[in-house]
């Protein structure tokens, strides 16, 4: 049974949040973390009557790797899951390798500081290289590999619905429900009308910064 850490407490963490709490087997213990602990204490607090997993919340500045050590620490868990924002994926996995503990995320990291000087030429070199007007790959992360391997802990990346579960759930149609498929679209949206015109599933940022770049896709033809 795992002790997992989750730090994030908005759209998409408290669907992953709820999830976890179905699966009180597996996720017997969690502890929801965030920058304003009383969203995490709402969330908990909605949630507790209706599961048998053990909630606790937590105060925690993601950007900062010593602030997520000392929570883990702390709270002694065998998993952190970020479900927060990919800016705080390499801190998070910093902490992780500090205090020896397995590690996931749903998106790939992608620095904050895109306007400062140095990390500019950096995100302008690589969108020039793909061709990209915004720029997302794995090879911030990937440089963690071997210090993962070394300390002998587990680095899940991208667990996120899309790529992630959508990419699950294609090979599964393709294995057991199709002869063949042609093409599948993959569309992102929220549980229902919320009331906005333009419906962001999480950080508003990422999801402008996603419509705006080219698409990705596999051409299994090629």
């Amino acid at each position: 049974m795992a002790r997992a850490l989750i730090i994030g407490c908005g759209a998409v963490a408290t669907v992953a949040i709820k999830k976890c709490c179905t699966c009180s087997e597996v996720f017997s213990e969690i502890c929801i973390a965030s920058r304003h602990r009383e969203n995490c204490e709402k969330l908990a607090q909605e949630l507790r009557p209706n599961t048998k997993t053990v909630i606790t919340t937590a105060a925690v500045d993601a950007d900062k790797a010593e602030n997520v050590s000392a929570l883990i620490k702390q709270y002694k868990p065998d998993l952190v899951m970020n479900i927060a924002l990919p800016y705080q994926d390499l801190a998070i996995m910093d902490a992780c390798l500090e205090c020896g503990v397995n590690y996931m995320d749903t998106a790939n990291y992608e620095p904050e500081n895109i306007d400062d000087p140095e990390w500019r030429k950096v995100y302008d070199k690589r969108c020039k290289e793909k061709g990209f007007s915004a720029y997302f790959d794995y090879s911030w992360q990937w440089a963690y590999k071997e210090k993962f391997e070394k300390a002998g802990l587990t680095a899940l990346l991208g667990s996120g619905f899309d790529p992630g579960v959508s990419q699950a759930y294609c090979a599964y149609a393709l294995k057991h429900q199709f002869d063949t498929i042609e093409e599948i679209d993959i569309l992102d949206c929220n549980g229902g009308d919320h009331g906005y015109k333009f419906a962001t599933n999480f950080n508003p940022e990422i999801n402008l910064r996603e419509v705006s770049a080219p698409g990705s896709y596999w051409d299994t033809d090629a």
